[in-house]
Order: C-alpha cells, then structure tokens, then sequence
C-alpha cells in the first residue's frame, strides 16, 4: 500500500453532534458494513460503539479504531467520546493522528466541549475539516456556525458547500468548487446525482464561490494573480490551494450534511482524501534519549529503524491489547522490540488490525500504520523503537483529576477480583487513579468527574461480576499559603552513637496563582554554609510534606520554598539529618503562612428551555455559583457559570427535575479557588472529627 494514499483521522465534537452516526455512515459507503445501525433506538447500535454500557447509554465511552477503504485510499479511522469525563480518549487518538474531522451540530454551533477539543487539535498541530451535521434539523443555520467557528476558535472557516434547503427540506449541498449542485438518492442516500444549480441559488453560489476564492488567494500568489486577470479557476486549482493551506492549518474548510438522513457524506470522505496530510506530510520529531534538547525528525521510512508509540491499553478476555502508531520502520509478528522506558525487550507475538471489536490478523505494518499489537506489556504513551535508548516521542497531555470516592467490595471474597479490575483501568485510562487512604485504609479512585466513575463502577460490576459500594464523593481540595513566613530551624538528636545535626534558615513565600509548577524550590545559600550535597536533601525533605498538608490533610499548593543559610556538624550531619530537619520545619513553620483551602471551580454549561431559565439560574448562585453570561436560541436558554464542584454532586438527576427531562449541561475544570472561610472551618472540623473531610 502506498503511504501517499494513506489516511489517519480521528472524528471528534461536542455531544451529541452525531460523531458515532457519521462514523456508521462511512463504514457502510466504503463497504465494510452492509446496514447502518443507530446511537438510539432498536436494532444493534451502532458499530463503534461495541461496549454494551456505550450501546445502553447512546454514548461513546472509549475511541474505537477502524480501517476502511474509499476511491483507492485506506483511511484509518478513530471515532472518539465527547464527554469532557472521557477527554483523555480524544487526547490520545489526536495525539497519533494525521488529520481529525471537527463535526459541530448545525443548531447547536460551537459548544463548550468543541472549544475543549479544538484547543486539543491545537495542542497537537492536527490539520482539520470542519462538517456541520444535523443540517436537517429546525432551526439549521450554516452561517452562524461559521461565524461562531470565526469568533470562538479563531479559525478561518471557510465554507466549500451551501446548503440546498434547510430543517426537513434539506435535500443535498451545491459544491461551490465545481459549481453543481450535489442530490443524495437511493435508500440510504448512496446515489448522488450531481447537476446544475437551481436558478434562484445560481447568484448567491457565485458570491460565496468568490468569498472562497478570495480567502483562499490570501495564501497563494498564482490564485491570487488569476483572480485579477479575471481568468477562469479550475476545481483542481481550488483542491490544490486547499489542500496546502489546510496542511499549513491556516485554514479550516467547512462541508455541510445530515449523517441521519444520510446526505453530504460522501463528499466529507472525498475531502477527507482530498486535503488531510498522509503520514508523508506531517512532520514527526521525537526527543533524543541522550539529549532532551536535542530532536531526532522520524520519517515513513519503512527501511529505518523502527520506532513507534502505544497510545492506548485495552484489557480484554485475551490479553492485553495495545494499540500502536508505527512513526518509522516496519514491525513483524514475533519479533522483538524494546520499550524505551523501561529498557526491557518485548516480542510482538500477533499484530492485528481492528475493526471497532473484531479483529484481523497480519504478518506485519509499516510506517504510517495504526494497528493493535498482543502480547506485550507497557502503559499508555510508551515509545517502542528496535534499537534500546534510541529516542522518546513526548508523551500526551494527562489533566489532573478532580473528584474522588472510596470503593469497597460487598463481600470480603470479592476483594481480589476488584484489585483486579482497578489495577486494569487505572493502566488503560491515565486520568483514573488508584491509591489507598494510609489513615483509614480505605481504597479511593479518582477521576475526571461523576459520569467517569459511574462509567467505572458499572463496568466493575459487569465485567468482573463484583458489587461494589462506593462511599460519597469527595472533593480534592488544596492547600496554599497567603502570605511569606521566615524559618530558621534546627534539628538536633544525641543519643549514643552518632548523633543528627542539621539546621536550615530561609522563607516560605505563596506563588502567583498562574504559577506553572505547585511547588518551587530555590537555594541562596553562599559560601558553603549548607555544604552542595545536603540541598537536595532539603528539598526533598519539602516535598515529602506536600501530599498532605497541616490544614485538613490535602495537597500543598502555590509554595515556593527559598533556602539562604545555615549550618552544619562535620560529624553529624548527614542526608538523613537534613531531611528530617526540613520536614520539622514545614510542620512548624507552614501554618504561619496562613494557609488557605483552595477548591477546584467547575464550569458549568447549560442548555434548557427558555421556560426553565429562573429556576435552573436560581439554583446555580443556590450552589454558590456565578452567572457568566445567558443568551437564547430557538426557544432554548443557554447559561455559562462558574460552580464549586462541592455544589455540583448529583446535579444531573437535580438540572433533569428542575427541567422536566429537557435540560443538559457540560461542566469541566476551570480552576482552584479560595474557600470563604465558613466552608473552610465546616471542612476542617469534618476532618478533625474523622468524617469524610470535604463530602456532603
């Protein structure tokens, strides 16, 4: 297979903006599926979606990966969540990827969970299209998407397509680089009749085709010569510029659709083709593993050597299963390779290419390749090369978690089976965490939020038959100083044989709130009065503080810690003197800055009937939230505020009653704030009594 010919996409977007739909759509035009399955309703659901809980539920929980074939291309393709609970999912499909295809709802237009996945493609410098599904539904508008796409993302959408009719009268698109209009036919919309455009739309296609050329001549000087000699532009012209200016990410281009009633989704794939890079024109470059600074360019060279990255885990009754990007070189099944992180040599015992669940063997993949490989045993974001320490691809973007619960099995048996599975999730997903409470000795998870962990603990029960009790949610707060305090402190200890002397002078300070690291350690120490070798000591005698501070046992945050004398015993001293001096002084000297709980602030996006709009807003500043902004549309409030995530447990079942079923909302981390003091003293004297600290 020719890598020219190759395509690696994902398909990302806000809920609900019909992704699994428009996946369907593309399996069944390319002839790996002979009937399209729904998200919701009868029938087998949807083929990416092959979890029972993603078929029960109508959402997508984990990104499946399938290959598929269109007009002598191979494309392969992930389909991905749009919960900001599964991010992490978009975050590791885009971070192997070539190309993404952004789709947005043609009512909805950018939502909050598409300005999270644009600055995602952002982070990875993927080129996108942009399709605007739903074009069938009331109240489509085409144009407004555009402008919002201009206005919220900053990017230079450019439409290539204009609608031909809208809501329940939208029949098919008018390409405006060919200048025909485009009529999707047949049951299931596989025929497509091209023809002339309707005359009442001839006038409005030349406007639009000019604003596309003109836009487009911005990048290009050849275009831009044509235009004024008002010389005739060729459709090839118009795929050649696009193609570069996309490639550049200058430029967003927008294609239209109804991937329910089937229309505009063959020239999505076409375009798809058309303008998104093969692995032969995104530029990979990897760390080299002598040198961080130093970068190795990797190239689809299946004569190199072979280096690729497991971006994703899957457990499943067979083993583990891993899914790799082959960057360079070629693998083989059976062949050894070794993981850069750990140095260990690894056989690739079968090599598979996935479709959603089913799988199919091959003898080996080359550079450009997404494929699944068996038998090994790494976590998520490991490099694999054939040579040890030859270089690292820098690993993806984890955020932090927000919200914890403590599970225990129902029945003493159960105990393993459940260390099992959390063991399982906690390698396959990066954002769910595992770790055991030393006081109370209870096992406590954390996640990206409640739709995440139920996820978890629906799965625990089905897949590993166990009944698992979960306690109520806590938050994870912090704990930061406010003000600078002095230290000068000493540790001494005499008894019988060696003694321990160290003695540490400095300052603790708060760091400014858009402080990069929680923590910052500066030494000023001048003419050796705390001898080179014992700072490290020091600083790590800090550190060891951090995960639990004075206040009510969280995180320490926001400390900057600045070591400028003291002294030392030539005898006596020792590493191990040192650092237990500097954890005396944390203890001593920390609660004289005046720590403050910091909680994480949540924002909260919401769309209910305009009817709703009091008492959904009432309840909000009810739960000490901030109204941001509210607007309507089509006989919908949207309303954007900020909440304490304290305020927000159980918020889905309490928005659904509020609304009578018709409100949703999407919430996701914003920030660490101040707690007002009354909360503070509730959450310390909760913990002092040995309650669960910051729950409700």
């Amino acid at each position: 297979m020719h890598l020219a010919k190759l395509r690696n996409i994902g398909i990302s977007a806000h809920i609900d903006s019909g992704k699994t739909t428009l996946s369907e759509r593309i399996l069944f035009y390319t002839g790996c599926i002979h009937k399209m399955e729904e998200v919701g309703g009868g029938g087998a659901g949807a083929t990416m979606d092959h979890m029972d809980l993603e078929r029960e539920r109508g959402i997508t929980i984990t990104s499946a990966a399938t290959s598929v074939q269109w007009k002598g291309h191979s494309i392969n393709l992930i389909d991905t969540p749009g919960h900001v609970d599964f991010t992490v999912e978009v975050e590791r499909s885009l971070r192997v990827l070539d190309g993404a295809v952004l789709v947005l709802c043609a009512v909805g237009g950018v939502q909050s969970q598409t300005i999270t996945v644009n600055r995602q493609m952002n982070r990875y410098h993927v080129p996108r299209l942009a399709f605007i599904n739903k074009m069938d539904r009331a109240g489509a508008d085409p144009f407004r998407v555009v402008r919002d796409l201009k206005e919220k993302l900053g990017d230079e959408a450019l439409l290539m397509q204009l609608p031909l009719g809208s809501g329940d009268r939208f029949q098919g698109v008018i390409d405006l680089a060919t200048m025909q209009a485009l009529y999707f036919e047949g049951d299931e919309g596989e025929q497509i009749r091209a023809e002339a455009i309707p005359e009442p739309l001839v006038e409005q296609a030349r406007q639009w085709r000019m604003k596309m050329l003109e836009s487009l001549a911005m990048y290009s000087d050849e275009l831009m010569e044509r235009l004024l000699s008002e010389q005739e532009i060729s459709a090839d012209t118009i795929h050649e510029v696009t193609r570069a200016v996309v490639q550049q990410q200058d430029v967003t281009p927008v294609f239209l659709g109804a991937a329910y009633k089937n229309k505009g989704v063959q020239p999505l794939l076409d375009a798809v083709t058309r303008y998104l890079p093969s692995p032969l024109e995104h530029e990979i470059h990897a760390k080299a593993w002598d040198n961080a600074d130093e970068t190795v360019p990797l190239e689809p060279d299946p004569t190199k050597p072979f280096v690729g990255m497991a971006f994703k885990i899957v457990d499943d009754p067979y083993g583990q299963l891993t899914f790799l990007r082959v960057y360079q070189g070629r693998i083989e099944k059976g062949a050894t390779y070794i993981n850069q992180r750990t140095g260990r040599k690894e056989r690739f015992s079968r090599i598979v290419r996935m479709h959603a669940d089913e799988r199919k063997e091959i003898a080996e993949a080359q550079a450009g390749d997404i494929v699944a490989v068996m038998g090994i045993d790494c976590a998520s974001g490991d490099t694999y090369a054939s040579q040890a320490k030859f270089c690292t691809l820098e690993s993806m973007f984890v955020p932090e978690p927000v919200i914890k619960i403590a599970v225990s099995p129902e029945s003493r048996g159960d105990a393993e089976k459940l260390g099992k599975a959390l063991a399982r999730f906690r390698k396959e997903d990066p954002t769910f965490r595992v770790t055991t409470d030393q006081e109370t000795a209870e096992i406590l998870v954390e996640g990206m939020g409640e739709l995440h962990l139920e996820v978890y603990m629906e799965r625990i029960r089905r897949e590993y038959k166990v009944n698992v009790l979960v306690g109520a949610p806590k938050v994870s707060y912090r704990e930061a100083p406010t003000q600078a305090m002095p230290f000068d402190y000493r540790h001494k200890k005499q008894t019988g044989g060696s003694g321990q002397y160290a003695h540490i002078v400095g300052r603790f300070e708060p760091l400014p709130e858009d402080a990069p690291e929680p923590f910052v350690f500066e030494e000023e120490v001048i003419g050796g009065r705390v001898p080179k070798q014992y700072i490290p000591s020091v600083q790590k005698g800090f550190q060891d503080c951090l995960p639990k501070g004075p206040v009510a046992g969280f995180p320490v945050i926001g400390l900057k810690a600045v070591l400028t004398d003291g002294s030392y015993h030539e005898v006596d001293s020792s590493d191990r003197a040192f650092q237990t001096c500097a954890q005396g002084c944390f203890r001593e000297t920390f609660m004289k800055t005046r720590p403050v709980l910091l909680e994480p602030i949540m924002k909260l996006d919401i769309e209910a009937p305009e009817q709703f709009q009091g008492p959904v807003t009432g309840d909000i500043v009810s739960r000490r939230g901030i109204i941001l902004s509210t607007s309507s549309r089509d006989g919908l409030a949207l309303i954007s505020s900020e909440v304490p995530l304290a305020e927000t447990f159980g918020y889905a079942t309490d928005l659904r009653s509020m609304t009578q079923g018709q409100g949703t909302f999407t919430m996701e981390l914003l920030c660490y704030r101040r707690v007002p003091a009354s909360v503070q003293e509730e959450i310390v004297r909760k913990k002092k009594e040995g309650g669960p600290g910051g729950s409700h």
